[in-house]
């Protein structure tokens, strides 16, 4: 299937080269270097906007290539891919302009778009240093000057591109006495103004993640500021901000995507090359099992951010609800994927220059302020507390705009241009997506009557469809819930994320199997391939029984093996990547054809031994007896609160202390016990074969593939679990202040509970 989105990012793509290659100026070697040095990417985004990127972040009604949501979304996955300080640092322009392209005026709009095409910065200044993300408590003040404008005093912190940036959007108190109609968002022009005398840059401020990226920020002195600065409505600020970022959290899934891709290839080489024992390490269940599980992942959440991204046209009064869905459960996802796969590298996932370079560790440091800014977990799983009186009764009816859902879901229909006066802070009628589910259930059934092979997409779909009757069951408790918001209505929200990302998935393949299966990854759309594991793994979120099916996942894992050697993104259509093909392809023998003992077992015993066998092999091929490929009722890896990266429990004194800790995606539901250690993990994946005594234990050769994955599932034992987590813990390096929360609570007034941390 050629779809447009994916046919532009290809061209950025190929553009930049191979990361890998000598003299590719975006290289993973240069990104590595700037780093290390704490330095801004300046001679990779002159590169980038050599191609005119800048253009994406303008709307074409002034002069840019804005066309459509999910063209951004898929060109900014290239760039987040390759490095996502690239990202982050070059996309916050967008970020300091969506204000102008809400509220803005026609004349704002032609003169903010001038200057970003001519390759200016612009800048977001929400979060200051005693409120963080208390968007009510800014203490930024703007003074009548007499004539219309404002004098402009006070501190702006933890603002990306804050001494970088030429303009900056900059929410200010211009009501001394504040609330929700007392702030105002002022575009600000530095150019303007006197630098030292009516305002300076604060230093830059040392992170753990994202090291090049200005963040840093600004104190204004009395500062003048014109009337014609003020974007939309005096006092209307507060609602202008709410309404901008759910375009931008809708956006932040490309960043959560580039890095899954980078993340989930990192780790596939590693287990394509490494051998233990005689054996490749992608021959070992738990291995297996873990890849397996990453991928259905990382398709659930390019599923969810392109019907999403396409919301962004189609669904816009409904926006609040897919983009708080997708803020929350992109991030998450991808924080639960980077941990697990953590696990599957060992010690190699935190060590420079031994294997790719070191860029996993990179990637994980990078990714973690994802989750955070443009409001964190809690914030956007709040903003659903707040709508679950709308959002039940409109299930329980068939409300929301179901018509404008399905022009999500199909690909091939045109977007039109966003309506930037249809956003709305709730969605009155309920979620069209959601209202959608039925359908595609219905839809799904009436294909499978004479396709036997969807049989198993069928079953997991109608669980869903039931376990989201009950969701909605537990929202009704909650409908009235203002402020002081329990844990379990959290709990209810994270349900009701899952359940929206299950229909969202359900809804993309009914309408695009056929079309899409003509493409260069049409092997993904046949037989519901990617569809059955997706589902199970989204009902294993869910804590439902008996989820986390085996048959459901070898498949899948064979297609990611392929794109190794094919050169191709695993995606969910087609885009080639720049890297250089892999010159050694995988072993065409059965994954591990050999029993504990050594000899090999037939296909039927191996199946009664609780083996895996993969549907596209032939009838004779075995399996390992080692136990499932697919993720069983122990999670294969810690939950993501538990392990430091994402969660209630992940960001500290940005999140309340009474927010539930239970792992968002975790197979159990509420769990948060610590993953299996290795020797678990060995004994589950070696079956008759002996783990090591203890977890870091080296095992002998002649204890098969349990004591080679007991080891740790790498040459090396992996770090010991507290070391671990004093790494995932770490937000920002010693001497510089935490960045990985804003300070002063996640909690904004009762009127908007909503945020953003940098």
């Amino acid at each position: 299937m050629d779809h447009p989105p994916y046919r532009v990012a290809q061209e950025l793509e190929q553009l930049l080269g191979d990361p890998d290659g000598p003299g590719t100026v975006f290289s993973h070697a240069r990104s590595l270097e700037l780093d290390e040095k704490e330095e801004f990417p300046a001679d990779i985004c002159r590169t980038l906007e050599d191609w005119r990127i800048q253009d994406f972040y303008v709307p074409a009604e002034h002069g840019g290539r804005l066309t459509d949501y999910e063209t951004v979304m898929q060109v900014m996955r290239v760039v987040a891919r390759r490095d996502l300080t690239v990202a982050i640092g070059h996309g916050k322009t967008y970020l300091g302009a969506v204000c102008v392209w809400v509220s803005g005026s026609a004349g704002q709009a032609r003169a903010l778009a001038d200057d970003i095409r001519a390759g200016l910065p612009v800048s977001l200044a929400l979060t200051e240093r005693a409120h963080g993300s208390d968007l009510l408590a800014g203490d930024v003040l703007g003074e009548p000057d007499g004539h219309g404008g404002w004098h402009l005093t006070g501190e702006k912190w933890l603002i990306n591109n804050a001494t970088r940036g030429s303009l900056l959007s900059v929410l200010t108190r211009t009501d001394p006495d504040g609330g929700p109609r007392g702030f105002t968002v002022l575009l600000v022009d530095k150019r303007r103004l006197r630098e030292g005398d009516d305002y300076h840059c604060l230093d830059k401020i040392p992170t753990h993640g994202i090291r090049g990226a200005d963040i840093s920020g600004i104190a204004f002195a009395a500062a003048p500021v014109p009337a014609g600065a003020a974007v939309g409505p005096v006092g209307g600020g507060v609602e202008t901000v709410l309404k901008a970022l759910q375009l931008t959290r809708t956006m932040c899934a490309s960043l959560s995507l580039g890095a899954a891709d980078h993340a989930l290839r990192i780790a596939l080489d590693f287990v394509e090359r490494r051998e233990l024992y005689g054996r490749r390490l992608v021959e070992l269940p738990q291995a297996r099992h873990v890849l397996a599980s990453a991928a259905a992942d990382v398709l659930a959440g390019e599923a969810l951010a392109t019907v999403a991204a396409r919301s962004v046209h189609t669904l816009t009064g409904e926006l609040s609800v897919a983009a708080a869905v997708t803020k929350y459960l992109v991030p998450t996802g991808t924080e639960t994927v980077i941990a697990e796969l953590t696990r599957l590298l060992g010690a190699r996932a935190f060590l420079k220059d031994v294997h790719a370079r070191g860029m996993f560790q990179k990637v994980d440091r990078d990714h973690r302020i994802v989750g955070l800014f443009d409001g964190n977990t809690l914030v956007n799983l709040n903003s659903l507390v707040n709508q679950f009186r709308s959002l039940v009764r409109g299930w329980r009816r068939g409300g929301g705009d179901t018509a404008g859902a399905v022009r999500a879901f199909d690909l091939s229909v045109p977007l039109p241009p966003l309506d930037a006066a249809r956003l709305s802070l709730v969605a009155r009628h309920g979620s069209g997506i959601m209202a959608s589910l039925p359908d595609s259930v219905a839809a799904l059934r009436t294909e499978a009557e004479g396709r036997p092979e969807l049989k198993n997409a069928l079953a997991s779909a109608e669980r869903l469809l039931a376990v989201t009757d009950r969701v909605h069951e537990e929202m009704d408790a909650y409908r009235s819930v203002v402020s002081d918001v329990p844990p379990a209505a959290f709990d209810a929200a994270r349900h009701y994320s899952l359940c929206l990302a299950g229909a969202a998935c359900l809804g993309l393949w009914t309408h695009n199997h056929r079309a899409a299966g003509e493409g260069g990854t049409g092997a993904l759309w046949a037989d519901g391939l990617w569809l059955w594991p997706v589902l199970d793994r989204l009902l294993a979120r869910l804590g439902e029984p008996d989820a986390g099916k085996p048959d459901a996942y070898p498949p899948l894992l064979e297609h990611l093996r392929r794109t190794r050697t094919s050169g191709d993104l695993f995606s969910l259509l087609p885009l080639r990547l720049a890297t250089a093909a892999v010159a050694d392809p995988p072993s065409t023998a059965p994954y591990a054809a050999r029993s504990a003992g050594g000899t090999t077992a037939s296909a039927p015993a191996a199946a009664a031994g609780g083996a895996v066998r993969p549907r596209a092999a032939s009838a004779g091929a075995s399996a390992a007896a080692g136990g499932p490929v697919g993720p069983g009722s122990a999670s294969a890896g810690a939950s993501a609160a538990g392990n430091g990266r994402g969660g209630a429990a992940a960001h500290g004194a940005a999140e309340p202390r009474s927010a539930p800790v239970s792992d968002p995606v975790s197979p159990a539901p509420t769990s948060s016990a610590p993953a299996p250690t290795a020797a678990v993990a060995g004994r589950a994946a070696g079956g008759a074969g002996a783990a090591g005594p203890a977890a870091g234990s080296r095992a002998g050769s002649g204890q098969g593939a349990g004591a080679a994955a007991g080891a740790g599932l790498a040459s090396e034992p992996p770090p010991a679990a507290a070391a671990a987590g004093d790494v995932a813990q770490a937000a920002v390096r010693e001497g510089g202040p935490r960045v990985a929360g804003a300070p002063g609570g996640t909690d904004v007034h009762a009127h908007t509970h909503e945020g953003t941390s940098c």
